[in-house]
């Protein structure tokens, strides 16, 4: 347990949790929509900190990103807990465990500990990923301040709903982001996912401002999201607000892995092909499909000419550009390396 990081103290014993966009204001002993921030005495504690209940080196692919560190392996860190009640989660039996079974658990690891996993397995990045990062802030925080003096690069995969003192906070020492962008619809947010839509879209504006890369995902759902209309919202927000050369993943949903929507169908690949198209025309150089293995539209072609610049399969890679640039045309491919 530890003291959070950003909330503010009312009276009678109330407080205000300012760590995601909920804003949540609980009574004393009250726990928080993420199940793992409560008022004690009129101050707000992180139920999570060094309870790690994920760790796992992962391709960098995995999470998904393509363009930032491609072909290296990521350490790879959760605690449980959610800001969201996604009825599609995968990850469900973590991010929901304490709002289910009202149970915090997790092996103790010190930052320090963390940092010295990703040393010895000479991962060049930290990620901060299956649930959301969001709720175990501080712990992250503290993780990413000492990855950053050891030249760790530090990726949060996460649902963007963040409050903006969050984000204030942790920007300087973030370097990557994956951020899902659920639907265009508000009211697919509230009703799905216990969130809001405008929270999510105003993160990633100011993530852009600061310059951090961004890489966006959405998972397309039958019946849900899957219309054309908007899927062309959510393309031409990516290509007007985030820039033409913002990975966008749209990727397979699956029915049997989901929390509450196993009654719908897993979505088929002509689907993600539409949004595939979709997001070309509207002028996304890069757009990725996902969940679907041998799809050409995993792969990484030169926007100028068309020639294949990186191949993937399984997230394993193989790597035909030169350092970053198109190898017939010598197009840049807005890839983030190593930086040696």
């Amino acid at each position: 347990m530890k003291k959070a990081l950003l909330f503010k103290k009312l009276e009678n014993k109330l407080a205000q949790c300012q760590n995601c966009s909920h804003y949540c204001i609980l009574k004393n002993n009250e726990v928080g929509k993420c199940g793992v921030r409560q008022n004690i005495n009129g101050e707000i504690y992180s139920l999570v900190y060094r309870k790690i209940c994920a760790l796992h080196i992962d391709p960098i692919e995995k999470k998904p990103l393509f363009h930032f560190l491609p072909g290296t392996y990521s350490l790879s860190i959760a605690t449980v807990g959610c800001p969201f009640g996604c009825l599609n989660c995968q990850n469900w039996q973590i991010s929901q465990a304490p709002k289910l079974w009202g149970k915090i658990e997790g092996k103790d690891f010190s930052p320090q500990e963390i940092v010295k996993i990703a040393q010895e397995q000479q991962t060049p990045s930290i990620s901060y990923t299956y649930t959301d990062p969001i709720v175990f802030s501080e712990y992250a925080l503290e993780i990413m301040k000492l990855a950053k003096t050891k030249n760790i690069k530090n990726n949060w995969i996460s649902n963007g709903f963040w409050s903006k003192e969050l984000l204030q906070e942790i920007s300087p020492y973030l370097d990557a982001v994956n951020i899902d962008l659920k639907s265009f619809s508000d009211n697919f947010y509230q009703k799905y996912c216990n969130g809001k839509l405008q929270p999510v879209l105003d993160t990633l504006r100011n993530l852009k401002k600061k310059n951090i890369w961004i890489e966006v995902t959405t998972l397309i759902i039958p019946t849900l999201n899957d219309n054309k209309k908007e899927i062309t919202e959510i393309a031409n927000f990516i290509k007007k607000e985030l820039g033409e050369n913002t990975p966008w993943h749209v990727t397979k949903f699956c029915a049997s892995l989901s929390w509450k929507l196993q009654n719908l169908p897993d979505t088929p690949a002509q689907t993600l092909k539409m949004a595939h198209q979709i997001g070309k025309q509207a002028g996304l150089r890069y757009v990725y499909t996902g969940n679907i293995p041998g799809l050409d539209s995993e792969n990484t072609y030169c926007p100028h000419c068309s020639t294949l610049a990186i191949e993937r399969k399984n997230f394993f890679i193989h790597r035909y550009d030169k350092k970053g640039h198109c190898p017939s045309c010598g197009e840049d491919l807005n890839i983030i390396e190593l930086q040696k």
